[in-house]
């Protein structure tokens, strides 16, 4: 990360409290880098390719905050605009079905009962 002048969150995001895109980022949400940017991309600024360097691994979206040092609502909302341009990819976590919540406690209740 490249060190600059210190500029307000709202500069960083045009006044935007929320991605463009609607996304709403989870904190474990695992961004990854889908492409560069062509040179002179309209909205992508230092912060954003600061974002796609670092996720050429994958990272979560609270780490991303933390390595960039921004809010997580300035993160959420930079990655928005990378993913609106799509050069990134989100995984999100898969949820947790009622049945296999189920059957993790049948098991911990066996386990215990063997006890």
């Amino acid at each position: 990360m490249t060190r600059r002048p210190i500029v307000r969150s709202y500069a960083l995001t045009r006044g935007r409290a929320r991605p463009a895109t609607g996304e709403a980022f989870d904190m474990i949400t695992i961004i990854s880098t889908a492409a560069r940017p062509r040179s002179g991309s309209p909205g992508i600024g230092p912060e954003h390719l600061d974002i796609l360097e670092m996720c050429l691994r994958p990272l979560p979206v609270a780490e991303v905050a933390a390595r960039v040092s921004l809010p997580l609502v300035v993160v959420r909302v930079l990655l928005g605009d990378l993913l609106h341009h799509r050069l990134i990819t989100a995984t999100r976590p898969q949820q947790e079905s009622a049945l296999s919540k189920e059957r993790l406690l049948r098991e911990v209740l066996h386990g215990l009962q063997a006890l």
